[in-house]
């Protein structure tokens, strides 16, 4: 078991309890991540590009010039790929990016990026995430007590209006419910902030 401190929203310590070593502090492969990751911005690519051969672009339906005699090269079309407006050859068609990767792939993928958080001393355990509030102004107020900057990432249990509805307004801060979590985000943040109760719910998902 790995033990860390329990904050709450005021920065005060208030609890310690022990998170999973066998989710939290495993043996990082850093294969599995770099896979997931890039199964993740695959994924988001639309790949729709596309080039028309000379068969699919219009005109060019008689031969230019008669065969011989003229003293120019022989051409059957003006729609052949060395002619202005004519098809490409060779062009790009629509691709699908993604690809499979095995359940246990994707799980031990997360457990690594969840370790690298842990040991990087770059996660906070909060109590509760409970604004008062949907105001920017008061999350604002609570990173700057917590200390937190750059690119931070909250995951909670259940959905959070508030908070959500605080952080929307702010680029570097983004809410995801804890059956939501993904290698690409908690890679990307540079503080993962939990509630205790959202700490529960991955361990038991990721048992």
């Amino acid at each position: 078991m790995t033990k860390i401190s329990v904050k709450n929203i005021k920065g005060e310590t208030v609890k310690d309890i022990n998170l999973d070593s066998k989710i939290w502090n495993i043996e990082v492969n850093d294969d599995a991540l770099k896979k997931m990751i890039r199964l993740q911005l695959d994924s988001m690519r639309q790949g729709t590009r596309k080039t028309k051969t000379r068969s699919e672009v219009s005109g060019g339906g008689r031969k230019p010039w008669k065969q011989k005699g003229t003293g120019r090269a022989h051409q059957g079309s003006i729609r052949a790929t060395q002619w202005r407006g004519g098809g490409i050859a060779f062009g790009v068609n629509p691709t699908n990016f993604t690809f499979k990767i095995n359940k246990k792939e994707r799980v031990l993928a997360l457990k690594t990026a969840l370790t690298y958080k842990n040991t990087e001393k770059a996660l906070v355990v909060l109590d509760s995430v409970k604004l008062d509030t949907l105001k920017t102004k008061e999350i604002t107020n609570i990173l700057t007590t917590l200390e937190l900057s750059g690119k931070i990432l909250f995951v909670t249990k259940n959905e959070n209006e508030n908070l959500y509805m605080a952080t929307r307004n702010l680029g570097n801060v983004l809410v995801l419910m804890a059956d939501e979590i993904n290698c690409y985000d908690i890679v990307n943040a540079d503080v993962m902030v939990v509630e205790e109760e959202a700490i529960s719910t991955i361990e038991e998902v990721l048992k």
